[in-house]
């Protein structure tokens, strides 16, 4: 079934937009902002502050928390913690049970709420399942996180990493496929030009830092 504003687990003062779907079962606190076509499924809690952008969905049993914004078109699978100080951009996907910190150093007997670390995940990027993003670092534009993966430092646009600590082992298009090398130029191999195997684009690699070419016509 679906929740409304004011009825059921839905509370008086969220916006929900056009289309959204809040299922029975999840809770959407007083606050809440939902977008216009998301799903909130099955056992999901939304607190208030948390803003959720058109057209996500939030599989079974995620928990967003207060002050967390999600973009548009987000994917969040089950088991998914987002908690304060985390940021999702437009069409980001987080794997089943990922998982996301805030805290650097937690100890039960010490409260660090004032010490909460931003941390942002940017457009398209992809964590794998069971992958942990330590609290405090950018995840880069089309990133690949593989599954299991520990993140520890700043990822950078277009990197596949896997492993703990996550390690770089090549880079990823936009559509989600490796990278293949087609030329390598320039001192100690620095400048690279690479080709998505399904779509045929080409990216350019200056050191760690790759951008997409315009495609021409």
């Amino acid at each position: 079934m679906v929740g409304v504003a004011g009825a059921g687990r839905v509370a008086l003062g969220v916006v929900l937009g056009e289309g959204a779907l809040v299922h029975e079962s999840a809770y959407v606190d007083a606050g809440a902002i939902i977008g216009a076509g998301t799903r909130v499924w099955h056992f999901c809690h939304v607190l208030g502050g948390a803003e959720i952008g058109a057209r996500c969905s939030l599989g079974q049993n995620v928990v967003v928390m207060n002050g967390v914004v999600v973009g548009e078109n987000a994917k969040i699978q089950n088991n998914v913690s987002l908690y304060e100080g985390v940021e999702l951009e437009a069409d980001v996907f987080c794997g089943p049970s990922m998982v996301f910190t805030n805290v650097y150093n937690p100890r039960s007997a010490v409260s660090r709420k004032n010490e909460y670390r931003r941390t942002l995940v940017r457009r398209g990027a992809t964590i794998g399942a069971n992958a942990t993003v330590v609290c405090g670092v950018t995840i880069g534009r089309f990133a690949f996180i593989g599954a299991g993966a520990v993140i520890n430092r700043d990822i950078p646009d277009y990197a596949l990493v896997v492993g703990v600590p996550a390690q770089r082992i090549g880079w990823m298009s936009e559509d989600g496929h490796k990278l293949e090398s087609l030329s390598i130029a320039g001192a100690e191999g620095h400048h690279e030009i690479l080709r998505c195997p399904g779509t045929d684009i080409r990216y350019e690699r200056h050191g760690d830092v790759v951008v997409r070419l315009q495609e021409t016509a």
